[in-house]
């Protein structure tokens, strides 16, 4: 995850990621409920498991000595976002990102649904 500032309420948010995905098995394209805004006054209340794209394709695979891990990033969306990407699919959410040029890490950006 991605954001403009330091902030506590991040750390307790990847927490909460790390335990849901112990029970879930989040991947790319899932999508979370997070029960809150990710950042107090921010719209966004879920997270879509998507690729890093803000920091290129070269941290999406991390080479280890046993082999690799993937690196996926949570970007923060409305629920009205979920709800379009379930109607209309991921590839014409992520249209509408691009179309609307958002800032990933701005907790108060508009909602392209």
């Amino acid at each position: 995850m991605t954001a403009q500032r330091r902030d506590r309420a991040i750390v307790d948010l990847l927490a909460m990621v790390a335990f849901y995905h112990v029970t879930h098995a989040l991947d790319h394209w899932h999508c979370m409920p997070i029960g809150a805004p990710w950042l107090p006054g921010s719209a966004c209340d879920h997270l879509l498991v998507s690729l890093p794209y803000l920091h290129g394709p070269d941290l999406e695979t991390c080479a280890l000595p046993e082999g690799h891990a993937r690196i996926l990033w949570l970007l923060p969306i409305t629920a009205e976002e979920k709800d379009f990407r379930i109607e209309r699919g991921t590839d014409a959410l992520e249209e509408r990102f691009d179309e609307a040029g958002i800032d990933p890490t701005d907790p108060f950006r508009e909602s392209v649904a």
